[in-house]
């Protein structure tokens, strides 16, 4: 198409610099940097995203099924073999959560207590490889069990591998309200200590065997859920959604975006916020174009009348200056997504943003390049540089051929 060769001739045959010249660069150099932000500050938003969506879903499950009124699950063997024939699990376990008084010789701290089988926890969970102190097994007697404490709560509990501590029950506390009756009260011994770079899940939990804490919480052999790790956590809704057919109203399925929703949104929003904010640097790249190109107008006045006078129709000098717009766009894109993708690599590698050891449990900014930011990012990049251009086109369309060749 002859007005491709046109616009690529005025963007790029340019015999020496002029002004135009100048603000042609200033705008791709415009649209680079804003593209080539975009991409690197997502990046990192990407990075977060993903360094605490590894730590909560190597903490939690990738779906939990509970009661729907929140009561125990007594036949719950029955139930798992039935979850089972959803397929593309990778592990399953029953489960308790309560919360108690735990007790050292110099404090209580009030935690949640959860009940899990040491043999199995270890496919439902990172928490067993995360075990820095001790070993994650419970080594139950008849006396006492084992309890593996997060490493903020052992802090505070100033509680250390091998040391024998009392967990009181709720069920027993309140029942000690209205009778007289002592709290249900176990003692434990420190088997292990787990640090989950989280500083909720490391102050708040601790783990003890599933016998025990049926015994502790008067549960029987019932227990509070099931937890389900999948094949691919990408799969988490569409298993969901197979459970709840399967399961029925009776039970109450969630998956690890649902435990944590509010923590999600939150970091979407914030996703999105920073997309809208930096693409502001294109909008403004945007109007050098339309500077650019309206002075090219000017400055091909003559040109754009000899067009006119050989027949050129208005449509095509649109089109020659909507080409060399999105070409400016185009080339501001390219460069630009080449710049951010060596920025993120830069980070990776060198780790050229830093962060404090002593406040953050990651030593310098993440990174997670993904290639759908490049494809929305440049698309957005082009879809501003199209609007830019329109202007400038529309105006090179009403020139008057006559008036055009008579200005020279």
């Amino acid at each position: 198409m002859f007005e491709r060769f046109i616009a690529r001739r005025y963007l790029l045959s340019k015999k020496k610099v002029q002004f135009i010249t100048i603000i042609t660069l200033i705008s791709i150099a415009g649209v680079t940097v804003g593209v080539a932000a975009l991409i690197a500050v997502l990046s990192v938003f990407n990075g977060f995203n993903k360094y605490q969506l590894d730590i909560l879903t190597g903490f939690d499950p990738h779906i939990r099924v509970q009661a729907d009124s929140g009561n125990v699950i007594n036949d719950y063997s029955k139930l798992i073999e039935k979850i089972k024939l959803a397929g593309n699990i990778k592990a399953i376990a029953p489960y308790t959560i309560n919360k108690g008084v735990i007790s050292s010789k110099k404090n209580n701290v009030v935690a949640f207590i959860k009940g899990v089988d040491d043999k199995s926890i270890g496919e439902l969970s990172d928490v067993k490889d995360k075990t820095s102190l001790g070993e994650f097994e419970f080594n139950d007697n008849n006396e006492t069990g084992g309890i593996i404490l997060g490493n903020s709560l052992a802090a505070k509990l100033e509680a250390r591998v091998l040391d024998t501590i009392s967990v009181m029950s709720t069920i027993g506390m309140e029942k000690a309200l209205t009778q007289i009756v002592t709290p249900r009260t176990q003692k434990f011994i420190v088997r292990g200590i787990f640090d989950a770079n989280n500083r909720d899940y490391d102050k708040l939990y601790s783990f003890i065997s599933l016998p025990k804490s049926q015994s502790l919480y008067d549960l029987k052999s019932g227990v509070n859920g099931i937890e389900i790790r999948l094949d691919n956590i990408d799969n988490s809704e569409s298993e969901k959604s197979a459970l709840e057919i399967l399961l029925g109203n009776s039970f109450k399925v969630n998956t690890w975006y649902d435990l944590h929703e509010d923590l999600y949104s939150v970091m979407k929003v914030e996703r999105w916020t920073a997309f809208i904010v930096l693409s502001l640097i294109i909008a403004v790249a945007s109007f050098s174009i339309i500077g650019s190109l309206t002075m090219t107008v000017i400055e091909k006045r003559r040109d754009i009348g000899i067009l006119k006078a050989m027949g050129t129709r208005s449509s095509s000098i649109i089109k020659i200056f909507m080409f060399e717009g999105i070409l400016i766009g185009i080339y501001g894109t390219v460069f630009g997504c080449i710049l951010g993708l060596i920025v993120c690599i830069m980070q990776i590698r060198f780790k050229l943003f830093p962060l404090d050891t002593m406040v953050y449990s990651i030593d310098a900014l993440p990174i997670d390049i993904r290639y759908t930011d490049f494809i929305f990012v440049s698309l957005s990049a082009l879809f501003l540089s199209f609007l830019a251009s329109l202007y400038p086109a529309l105006r090179a369309a009403k020139q008057e051929p006559i008036k055009a060749i008579r200005w020279e």
